[in-house]
């Protein structure tokens, strides 16, 4: 049933929320239209008002319930509703599990139309709060303003804000006071930052001008150890100096303090020199009895403890024997590169990113790993016929690519190679079904895996092993 005037938004009544879909949002049916609406939960039944119409869907949003789900459970965090960072934060964590484990499913079976042995039940993360080791926040001066707020006066109240942008709004940030994903002093840091830089009369950045004193604070931590990385909008050496300052002076335990001078138009920092202003220039996490060094751009995985869990799966699915020749693509800072050197024979990885590679070097020569070899460049460049005959035929295939999954010519490289084994680690099983549907022909799924690496979140993690026919 629905009610509709020519001078008002489409509003559907009564509307049952029947899954939970991507990117955090429920959703529901309405005649032939599928609707995506975020913060509800499957088995709620309420009025939504229609927001955008696209062609094959519509995107809405709640305004009234006539029923909640048994489903449900009361967030815990005061910014949940606004904030996009855990959409499924009022959603029971067993059944966040149950939907991560049926998306894992449906996109086997309904975008890849795969044959596949059944699903190992997903792991569940240990932590479903506190479990991130990086956070970024971003200095802006267009705050998300309440609706209260819009109405008494928005023009005379003060617009700066720390926090994390509104999904969709570029230019519209949150002010966090709380965030429940890092440990602490995250919180601490973040609220006495801002303080400080509202009080020394700092600007926050202003996106739309592309002006501004201060962009971005970076929190990572491993163990004990604290990097805190300043991200400036200005060479001012009086302002970068005073700033710095004050992160060193009111929190002396930080054990890395790095400040980033970020001119361009955009807020990555990856082609950017970080400036040591205090401290170690790297942090050090732990893996079994492995150290990695982690320094201003490297990466790392954001949930550590689930990171270990899946890279011990890895080196199960792969059964290593001591003998193998072991690819790891995508290796990144070479983390499952030489979480599993110790049980082959030698292990080859690939990545774009060139200080990543230099990172994977450096954590091997930590660990005094020394059957390791790491690559840089394109992947579909670098993994060719000719690389493989120069540095051998790959007895183990590894991959774990970004969320876009593998590039057609890497996977005709790896089915030239014809390994006996292909290990898929990949953030995004839809685009890792896609690819595993190029293989079938020559191989078959074994084994799969779900993990979840970010509990309040759609986001789900998938380990597939694949044997040559």
């Amino acid at each position: 049933m629905r009610k509709r005037e020519k001078t008002e938004p489409l509003i559907l009544e009564n509307v049952e929320i029947l899954d939970a879909g991507a990117e955090g949002n429920a959703v529901a049916r309405h005649n032939d239209m599928v609707i995506f609406i975020p913060f509800v939960v499957p088995g709620d039944v309420c009025d939504v008002r229609i927001v955008s119409k696209k062609r094959r869907f519509y995107e809405g949003r709640a305004i009234k319930f006539h029923k909640y789900s048994e489903k449900r459970t009361t967030p815990l965090c005061q910014h949940f509703g606004v904030c996009g960072g855990c959409k499924w934060q009022n959603m029971e964590y067993s059944d966040q599990l149950m939907y991560k484990q049926k998306q894992v499913f449906d996109n086997f079976s309904r975008i890849g139309h795969l044959e596949f042995p059944e699903i190992l039940p997903i792991l569940p993360s240990d932590n479903i709060y506190y479990y991130r080791n990086k956070l970024e926040y971003t200095f802006s001066a267009f705050r998300w303003l309440t609706a209260e707020e819009i109405g008494n006066q928005a023009e005379t109240i003060n617009r700066d804000a720390l926090g994390f942008h509104i999904p969709g709004m570029f230019d519209k940030v949150l002010d966090i006071e709380t965030c429940y994903l890092q440990t602490e002093p995250t919180n601490e840091i973040r609220n006495k930052l801002r303080s400080f830089a509202k009080s020394a009369g700092y600007t926050f950045y202003n996106i739309r001008q592309f002006e501004g004193d201060l962009r971005n604070v970076i929190v990572r931590n491993a163990g004990n150890d604290l990097m805190v990385i300043m991200v400036f909008g200005v060479d001012n050496n009086e302002i970068i100096e005073n700033g710095m300052a004050f992160l060193a002076t009111e929190f002396p335990g930080i054990t890395s303090l790095y400040y980033v001078i970020n001119l361009k138009h955009n807020d990555t920092i990856h082609d950017l020199q970080p400036v040591l202003y205090k401290g170690e220039p790297f942090i050090t996490a732990e893996m079994e009895d492995l150290k990695f060094r982690i320094g201003p751009l490297s990466f790392y995985q954001t949930n550590p403890q689930q990171a270990e869990k899946m890279y011990k799966l890895v080196r199960e699915f792969a059964e290593l024997t001591g003998k193998e020749l072991v690819y790891d693509l995508y290796t990144g800072t070479g983390t499952i590169a030489n979480f599993i050197a110790r049980d082959a024979a030698k292990v080859v990885g690939i990545e774009y990113v060139e200080a990543a590679v230099a990172d994977a070097h450096l954590n091997s020569e930590l660990n005094g790993i020394t059957n390791t070899s790491f690559f840089s460049g394109d992947m579909a460049k670098v993994l060719t016929g000719e690389f493989v005959s120069k540095y051998g035929k790959p007895d183990v295939v590894i991959t774990d690519p970004p969320r876009a999954g593998m590039h057609e010519k890497v996977v005709k490289s790896i089915l030239d190679a014809k390994p006996e084994k292909v290990v898929y680690v990949s953030c995004n099983p839809a685009t890792q079904a896609r690819d595993i549907a190029l293989m079938t022909d020559s191989y078959k799924i074994t084994r799969t895996q779900p993990i979840d690496m970010f509990p309040h979140t759609s986001h789900v993690e998938n380990i597939c092993l694949l044997e040559r026919i």
